[in-house]
């Protein structure tokens, strides 16, 4: 996901040097075209969150949070537990975050990582009705953006994926009147680990993992998350700019290799 109001301090210089390096495809920071920035990931640092875990890509920084309560089930579904995810994008991450309410961007962020949770079916929210169409656990997912240079589209589901396979939920005995809370905890059992590839576009190049540089000069923005069966559970399209039918299918095919590539890095996949 990009940032758009930084866009217009870019310089068209960079955006010229940018472009030569692309013809001969090279980058400004001398990755490939197809290759992500360092990934490294740290779990369990917030003691008072049912699961955590920090991931930096390069330079972007993101902390994903859990907790869950018990709460009563929506109306339409009844037999299942609840998701919520929100977005913060902290001030002392990048000069053009702002504080205040959500802005577009949060908001956007949010709804995109709630989608690959949800959508590739990760969690299994019939698993979560204690008593169907009474009380269910309730999961919320809180996304910080600690530090932004580029891409935080990518870490924040990392992030978010990372924190839930760590959560633990308390069982409860359900004989009296009101749930007890048992002492025991069990793990949130996870069926899948969607991972999310996003790719930078000026002219007819397609790029990985673009940092800020790179998405100060974009044209656009494409991301696509991936179960571990390579099926699509969530799209988003950034910019103005349009995309042609080869270009689609050439991140689609990218982005499957390496989503398989950063699954193995974050110890989701064996093959």
């Amino acid at each position: 996901m990009s940032v758009t109001k930084e866009r217009p301090v870019m310089s068209e210089i960079l955006h010229k040097e940018m472009m030569d390096l692309l013809a001969h495809d090279k980058r400004i920071d001398g990755r490939s075209l197809n290759e992500f920035r360092k990934v490294e990931f740290e779990v369990g640092l917030l003691k008072k969150a049912e699961g955590s875990a920090l991931v930096s890509l390069g330079g972007t920084k993101v902390l994903a949070g859990t907790k869950v309560e018990l709460g009563s089930p929506f109306p339409d579904t009844p037999d299942q537990g609840v998701l919520t995810v929100n977005a913060e994008l902290l001030p002392l991450a990048s000069p053009s975050f702002e504080p205040g309410p959500p802005d577009e961007t949060s908001i956007a962020l949010a709804r995109y990582v709630d989608r690959s949770v949800r959508e590739s079916k990760s969690i299994d929210l019939s698993a979560l009705a204690l008593q169907p169409g009474k009380l269910v656990y309730v999961v919320y997912i809180d996304v910080y953006v600690l530090d932004y240079n580029g891409n935080m589209t990518d870490t924040a589901v990392l992030a978010a994926v990372k924190a839930l396979e760590n959560t633990t939920l308390k069982k409860f005995n359900l004989e009296g009147e009101a749930p007890v809370f048992s002492g025991e905890f069990t793990p949130l059992a996870l069926k899948d680990f969607p991972v999310s590839t996003t790719f930078g576009i000026i002219g007819e190049k397609c790029f990985l993992d673009p940092n800020l540089e790179e998405e100060q000069a974009s044209e656009g923005f494409t991301s696509f998350t991936y179960t571990r069966d390579g099926n699509l559970c969530a799209v988003m399209k950034n910019g103005q700019g349009y995309l042609s039918p080869s270009q689609v299918f050439e991140m689609l095919e990218t982005g499957w290799e390496k989503a398989k590539e950063m699954s193995r890095i974050m110890n989701w996949r064996t093959d």
